[in-house]
């Protein structure tokens, strides 16, 4: 034998004693938890979907320490170990743990967390087991026996539906519904020797689009180096396309040598023939085999694309090509239409072609893996591709909730929520911030928003407060005006949640521990027009594609299936044109069985429903009842209609993929700064004691309070997750880091522990941490609209000590107290990403303008308490705002822009030449003869109500001077609430007739 075959058998040798070594090390079980220390293991959490339904965790002794759960579910609740580093357990076998049951006969459900960047977003795989037994007993579960959790995947998590074991995050034990009872827990390990795992094959692509006489260029990588050499037979399959007409058939190898890199792609081409006929969609799979392989999770499919069909020409009207795709489609394929799944809840992405889908969606915090732009557009167009292997390629509508801007998705540009945009008073800056909104989620491959939310919300205590513009209709219909912005600029935008949802009474939830959200409006039919339906009527002149039904109730009546006021009014006395689509799981609140609640809320004019789990479920359901008469053939249509309308009207069917040029815009500094802007314009000047405000840039600055330098606290709920988080959650620049970038010295102490002598003035930002829809209620929880005692101790010991400016940072006006020590109050709201925006009006760079788009009541007691309320007495009245700007170069600017106008404008921008006078003024720039100057404005005012070329900014600054004197005045807080309603609905005379009451 030579040297060299000596050596290779050497190498053998040892190559097999380190695989048996790794073996037998293996066959050890690995243990994940014991619960042997006194406490519970970091990253061991309890969880429900209310404080009752959380699990009491503690460690107690049985015949070692072992974890207790004691429990009482009503709706869903358990317990997770979420590790801090993700582990191997591709050696092992399965899964295990001991835990000492009752033998209460219930099934218990766990899972294990699999890939993703953490714990929180992983891809969940789950077994159960059925406690049988009143004692100890040991699970055990192969990996090869979990399955993919089909109801619920976390945001982020990956989607291919493969248990890979290479990075593990942990563990959950799901505890049964509508029970309680006492668990123990113990020895959870990772066990046995895995067995040989087969070289997972994967294709650059799952669907291969080509034209006629086109080649496809199908590649095929390994996922894992192999071990020895690895042949791939490919070979074209049996689909919808025929072998020989349209397409020549292919069939060879592809070899893989020995320690081939993973990844290595090596390809093979598909070649399609040509005819002359028009044809929808063929389909030709791709089927990949092997000894020592496993196939992809789908086979990938070659499809000759649609071709021919008046509905794919573009030149044509949008009705012609609607009725032409409708009468080529299936009973299926309309059904299909109608479905939107949440894109975590696909048992696997081929799911979209084999359901014929509509329609996906990312709920809050349902990102891809790689939460960037690019991670969005590239997850996006992966669907979307699914959906370009159905004969008819009809392409997938993609929604997502971009409330203040594309806020699930990290470094995006965020802007202030809805109600510091209504305090902007500024239409045009808000239809902007709906502009960029659009093209940041249009760049990621998104052209559906769930937005914007056109509730009036009459309740602070409501969790859904800092998502409506204001109380006051008038208003909420003037920021309809990000309608335009969205739908101009290609994303289709939802009008939401119809109707009454901010009108629900306080007490009257029945969802779990809320106490007001997804309640029941119980107000008169007159209040319902007037006040709710309201911003909608404008919604629907504006054009708005799609229109989300709430959670609440009207009257007994869930909105999800109020088939008078969705069919009758929004529908037909309205004239809207768009798609009724369903909010989260909806339409399961409905009274009644599953079919009863799809056939309630498809007759009562919903055309899509977001499932968005039980798809399946859905598809089968509404097929049952359709062929059982249950719902008219005629419904589908419609709704089916309604929906590929919107589909044309959006281009979707030209441009399926995401326009990727505006990739580099998403987060950039151009956005960033109409952001900085839309914050600095809802600053609202509550109090200014001897002018304290602006501050000088010379001041030595001590800044305290726990919202000062967190980022995820003044952005709120609503982003990167659905509740939010506190903490550096995105990239943007914190309240305090606007202050340090305008003043000359700055003290940061959040607890207020610091020093405080040596510094001119205190800023003590205080306010709420974030949440969203009902967890935000007050009540729950005990979550009230008081400060904490740690922002309330912060604000006594400055304000102590310092001149000082308190900053509220909410999303709601909150319980102030007693403000005699302090000299200046902003309300700051949840101002997004751009802090800055905030320290520009606090140092004068820019004024404070904002106005109060809700009523700051005394006390808690107090609430509802709204704009036209018989009884008003608020601290701070709606539309309250000081301004730092002087009047009268406001009103002179003003003027100069309304000669420039029509006749009717020139005549009232004459009337504002004699307000200006300057005998009318004194040499400080305040107000000398108020009769002359109210007088003339009401004068402007009533020329303005005539004019056609005014703006609402130029009537908006006209009653603004009104507004100081009134607020000077300081009377009458009742009559400059109502004026500025008023002025909100156009009504300028009525408005400066009402200041100038108030002033008596």
């Amino acid at each position: 034998m030579t040297p060299r075959r000596i050596g290779a058998l050497s190498t053998i040798t040892l190559l097999l004693s380190a695989c048996l070594a790794t073996a037998a090390q293996a066959a050890a079980p690995l243990t994940v938890t014991d619960f042997e220390s006194d406490t519970l293991p970091p990253g061991v959490v309890a969880w429900g979907n209310d404080g009752a339904s959380t699990p009491t965790l503690s460690i107690e002794t049985d015949t070692s320490r072992v974890l207790k759960t004691v429990y009482d579910v009503s709706q869903w609740g358990g317990w997770s170990h979420d590790l801090p580093a993700g582990q191997d357990w591709t050696p092992y076998e399965g899964f295990a743990f001991s835990v000492k049951g009752t033998g209460s006969g219930q099934k218990i459900f766990f899972e294990i967390k699999d890939g993703g960047g953490g714990p929180g977003s992983s891809e969940l795989f789950e077994s159960s087991f059925t406690d049988t037994e009143a004692g100890w007993r040991r699970v055990e579960v192969k990996f090869a026996d979990f399955v993919r959790r089909g109801d619920y995947q976390p945001g982020g998590a990956p989607t291919d539906g493969q248990l890979d074991l290479e990075t593990m995050w942990g563990y959950s034990m799901r505890l049964p519904s509508a029970s309680s009872g006492t668990l123990l827990w113990d020895d959870v390990q990772v066990y046995g020797t895995a067995p040989p795992r087969p070289v997972r094959l994967t294709t650059t692509a799952p669907v291969y689009p080509v034209k006629e006489k086109g080649s496809a260029q199908v590649g095929v990588a390994v996922s894992a180096v192999p071990p020895a050499d690895l042949t791939v037979h490919y070979k074209t399959g049996s689909g919808t396309a025929t072998a020989g007409s349209d397409y020549t058939p292919a069939e060879g190898t592809l070899t893989f040598p020995a320690g081939t890199p993973a990844g290595t792609v090596k390809t093979f081409t598909v070649t399609t023939k040509g005819d002359s006929d028009a044809e929808v969609a063929e389909t030709i799979p791709i089927v990949l085999s092997g000894e020592g392989v496993t196939p992809p999770a789908d086979d990938a499919v070659v499809v000759i694309d649609a071709h021919g069909l008046p509905y794919l020409d573009a030149r044509r009207p949008v009705k012609q090509r609607v009725a032409d795709l409708m009468a080529r489609m299936t009973p299926a394929e309309k059904i299909g239409q109608m479905t939107q799944a949440e894109r975590g809840a696909l048992a696997k992405q081929d799911d979209i072609a084999t359901y014929l889908l509509g329609s996906l969606l990312s709920g809050g915090g349902s990102a891809p893996a790689t939460n960037t732009p690019k991670g969005w557009a590239d997850m996006v167009d992966g669907y979307q591709l699914r959906a370009q292997q159905t004969r008819l390629q009809i392409p997938l509508i993609y929604g997502v909730d971009a409330v203040h801007g594309h806020n699930n998705v990290i470094g995006a540009t965020i802007f202030p929520h809805n109600v510091g945009l209504g305090a902007t008073r500024d239409p045009a800056l808000v239809e902007r911030t709906g502009k960029i909104t659009a093209r940041e989620v249009k760049a990621t491959g998104i052209p559906w928003n769930f937005a914007p939310c056109l509730c009036v919300s009459r309740d602070d205590r409501w969790g859904r407060a800092y998502e409506s513009f204001s109380e006051d209709p008038a208003l909420v219909s003037r920021m309809a005006s990000i309608v335009d912005g969205l739908q101009k600029n290609g994303v289709l935008a939802t009008a939401k949640h119809y109707v009454a949802d901010g009108g629900t009474a306080f007490g009257s939830s029945t969802t779990g521990d809320y106490t007001i959200d997804q309640g029941v409006f119980t107000g008169s039919r007159a209040e319902l027009e007037a006040v709710h339906l309201a911003p909608f009527v404008e919604a629907v002149r504006r054009g708005v594609g799609t229109v989300m039904p709430s959670f609440s109730s009207v009257g007994e009546t869930k909105m999800h299936a109020h088939k008078e006021l969705i069919t009758d009014v929004l529908k037909g006395r309205l004239g809207f044109k768009g798609f009724v689509i369903s909010d989260w799981q909806a339409i399961d609140q409905i009274p009644g069985d599953y079919p009863s609640d799809v056939r309630t809320s498809i007759n009562a004019g919903l055309d899509m429903i977001m499932v968005p789990y039980a798809y399946v479920s859905f598809v089968d359901t509404l097929t049952a009842e359709v062929a059982a008469g249950q719902v008219a053939q005629s419904r589908i249509d419609d709704a089916v209609s309604r929906i590929l309308t919107q589909k044309f009207e959006l281009g979707l069917f030209e441009r399926p993929y995401a326009d990727r040029s505006g990739l580099p815009d998403v987060g950039s500094a151009e956005h960033r700064q109409v952001a900085r802007a839309a914050a600095a314009e809802s600053q609202v000047l509550l109090k200014n004691d001897g002018g304290l405000l602006p501050l000088p840039s010379s001041a030595k600055v001590y800044v305290a309070g726990s919202n000062a330098d967190d980022l995820g606290n003044q952005a709120g709920g609503w982003t990167i997750s659905w509740q939010g988080s506190s903490g550096p959650i995105t990239e943007g620049t914190t309240i305090l880091q606007g202050i340090r970038g305008r003043a000359a010295s700055v003290t940061h102490s959040a607890d207020a522990s610091a020093p405080l002598a040596g510094h001119d003035v205190g800023v003590v930002v205080v306010g709420e941490t974030p949440y969203a829809e009902g967890f935000g209620d007050v009540g729950r929880q005990g979550r009230t609209l008081e400060l904490s005692a740690a922002d309330r101790a912060a604000v006594d010991k400055v304000c102590g000590a310092l001149r000082c400016v308190v900053l509220v940072v909410s999303g709601r006006p909150l319980s102030l107290g007693d403000l005699s020590g302090v000299e200046a109050v902003v309300a700051s709201w949840l101002p997004g990403t751009e802090g800055a925006g905030v320290s520009d009006p606090l140092f004068g760079a820019v004024p404070y303008t904002g106005r109060l788009p809700f009523s700051w009541f005394r006390t808690a007691e107090q609430l509802p308490l709204n704009v036209g309320d018989a009884a008003y007495d608020p601290l701070f009245p709606y539309g309250w705002g000081l301004r730092t700007d002087p009047a009268r170069p406001r009103l002179k600017a003003v003027r100069d822009q309304l000669a420039k106008g029509d006749g009717t404008s020139k005549a009232a921008a004459a009337a504002l030449s004699v307000a200006l006078a300057s005998r009318n003024w004194t040499a400080d720039g305040s107000v000398r003869d108020a009769r002359v100057v109210l007088t003339s404005l009401g004068v402007a005012a009533t020329l303005l109500e005539r004019s056609r070329s005014d703006t609402f900014a130029q009537d908006d600054a006209v009653v603004s001077v009104a507004r100081d004197v009134a607020q000077a005045a300081g009377r009458r807080p009742d009559l400059q609430a109502a004026a500025d309603h008023e002025l909100a609905a156009g009504n300028l005379r009525k408005a400066v007739d009402l200041l100038i009451q108030s002033t008596r």
